[in-house]
């Protein structure tokens, strides 16, 4: 079976409200206020919890390694607890996805957000069950831009690897794809916009809509 596997933070829903909500929350108990705003921040959160409080503690002048690592597992658990606040799927993203499952095409997700805030996010959307695979940051011991999520992915979605495609919004996603010997298409309606364009993508998805027929162009 072909398959068609899909990125989730700044692919399939806009979650950087949620994210940065549970950075601030760390950076307000180091007496620090709201360091992360949006949308100038977006596309930090998108990149994952160590990212922002990376950024804010630079903004603030007050950057060590350890306090990234330490705050790490408080802004994980303020996530959890706040996790579908802000966040929503992007317009005609799980329209284009029964599209995709009604001409033959296997579904999945690769995200690098651990699996189980991934599998939450979902459930709480109410679309877990549209997707036949879901694998995380922690699912598998490497995580992306090793292509080996991608194909395990492909896997448990009941698809050949080799007969993929990877639906992103970022380098990462870019890279995983390059490296799986697989085309990619990169969104340009997440926080990075049309920069997208210039990571040289298989292809760009300017709205979902046209995402059945694009995919049929690249995997057939």
């Amino acid at each position: 079976m072909r398959t068609v596997i899909f990125d989730l933070d700044g692919t399939l829903a806009d979650t950087s409200g949620d994210l940065l909500a549970a950075a601030n929350a760390c950076f307000r108990h180091m007496g620090l206020g709201d360091l992360l705003n949006q949308p100038e921040d977006a596309a930090t959160a998108l990149r994952g919890g160590k990212m922002m409080l990376t950024a804010g503690l630079k903004r603030a002048g007050q950057y060590e390694a350890h306090k990234v690592d330490d705050y790490y597992p408080m802004l994980l658990e303020a996530y959890q607890g706040a996790i579908h606040h802000h966040s929503y799927l992007y317009p005609g993203a799980m329209e284009a996805v029964e599209a995709l499952k009604t001409a033959g095409y296997g579904v999945g997700i690769c995200t690098n957000k651990p699996e189980a805030l991934a599998e939450q996010l979902m459930q709480s959307f109410g679309v877990r069950d549209a997707f036949a695979s879901l694998i995380g940051a922690d699912t598998l011991p490497v995580r992306k831009p090793d292509p080996a999520p991608l194909f395990e992915a492909a896997r448990r979605a009941g698809g050949d690897p080799a007969k993929t495609t990877l639906i992103g919004d970022s380098d990462t996603d870019r890279n995983t794809s390059a490296n799986a010997g697989v085309p990619s298409v990169l969104v340009t309606f997440g926080p990075a916009g049309d920069d997208v364009a210039a990571l040289k993508p298989e292809a760009l998805l300017h709205r979902y809509e046209d995402l059945p027929d694009l995919v049929a162009r690249l995997i057939g």
